[in-house]
């Protein structure tokens, strides 16, 4: 199979029947062979009685619905679960993502052999609420992760090889730094395209205002755990080394300085009574506890068997037994 179209959803019943028309027209254009995997991220509209009726029109359209709305990182993570194309193509329910772009987007990843390409709609439809507030965090994001060449990295238009997102994690709110967790991995040619953003044509956005408080959290754990994921003890241990020894450094000054005005007759201070001392010993304290923080984190593996549990209410499709067996190791199904 060359192509997987994975597409997350959350009470999209409008547009889902002009989406899945407008993706099977490509294809059929093209000649490619594919599917089109739909998840239901627990909507509450009609959206899963829409993709039932889908999948008896077209037999390569799956579906996957979750028994309540997990969030759209957990739906990407599904879908790149069941995806077995050889490349991989995300994109939003809303038709604000356009499926012309895929023939190049495939060619890109097949021939000019990125592992992943990512949308860039460098003119966007989106109010200035929306807009300022993503280009501040995309700045950020290419200072921090090192990748300058994305505009871009919460564009939902992207594509990528099977390789690479089966390789790769994504949890909690992490896809707007999927480019950043692929690079994490090991897949350095990460490319971008620029693409159509088309206007809204049905309902509202999902997003709300937590959003950016929770991309910019989300930019600093994904940043952490890149650089220090496998080796916590050198960031906590080199904190803790630092803190010990400098606390210990002046706790060592301030018992010689003790120690020299005994000898000397002079008159010195008790030691209780100075402030450094109680820096000292509290520096001593936080770096010996910023050290143990380091070794137990060491001992605890970053990748938790639960992180990725999600109950699943339903799968149809064509191989539906196939596909449930795909996900049986990382969720639960809900017959």
């Amino acid at each position: 199979m060359q192509i997987s179209v994975v597409v997350p959803l959350f009470n999209e019943d409008e547009s889902l029947p002009e989406l899945e028309e407008w993706i099977r027209r490509v294809m059929n254009e093209h000649k490619f062979t594919y599917e089109v995997i739909l998840v239901d991220d627990g909507s509450y509209d009609k959206s899963w009685e829409v993709i039932e009726e889908l999948t008896k029109k077209n037999p390569c359209v799956k579906g996957v619905k979750f028994l309540r709305n997990y969030g759209k990182s957990a739906a990407l993570n599904t879908g790149f679960e069941v995806a077995q194309g050889d490349v991989v193509i995300t994109m939003d329910a809303d038709l604000q993502d356009s499926p012309d772009e895929i023939p190049e987007l495939y060619r890109m990843i097949v021939e000019d052999k990125y592992d992943l390409v990512s949308g860039w709609k460098a003119k966007r439809y989106d109010p200035i609420t929306k807009t300022v507030p993503t280009k501040l965090y995309n700045a950020v994001t290419r200072y921090l992760s090192g990748i300058h060449n994305l505009h871009d990295f919460n564009c939902g238009l992207k594509a990528y090889r099977l390789q690479v997102v089966k390789s790769i994690e994504v949890y909690g709110e992490m896809h707007r730094y999927i480019p950043v967790i692929a690079k994490w991995a090991g897949f350095m040619k990460i490319g971008e395209k620029v693409v159509t953003h088309q206007a809204r044509k049905y309902g509202v956005t999902k997003f709300g205002i937590s959003r950016f408080i929770n991309g910019f959290l989300d930019l600093l754990s994904i940043t952490f755990v890149g650089k220090f994921g496998k080796m916590p003890m050198h960031f906590f241990g080199t904190l803790g080394t630092l803190m010990f020894v400098f606390g210990f450094t002046v706790f060592l000054f301030l018992g010689g300085s003790k120690l020299y005005y005994l000898t000397t007759d002079f008159p010195a201070k008790n030691i209780a009574d100075i402030s450094w001392f109680y820096i000292a010993l509290t520096a001593m304290i936080i770096g010996t506890q910023l050290f143990v923080t380091g070794f137990l984190a060491e001992l605890v593996s970053r990748n938790s068997h639960n992180r990725n549990h999600y109950l699943v209410e339903k799968v149809i499709g064509g191989q539906s037994t196939i596909i449930k067996k795909r996900l049986q190791d990382k969720m639960t199904l809900e017959e």
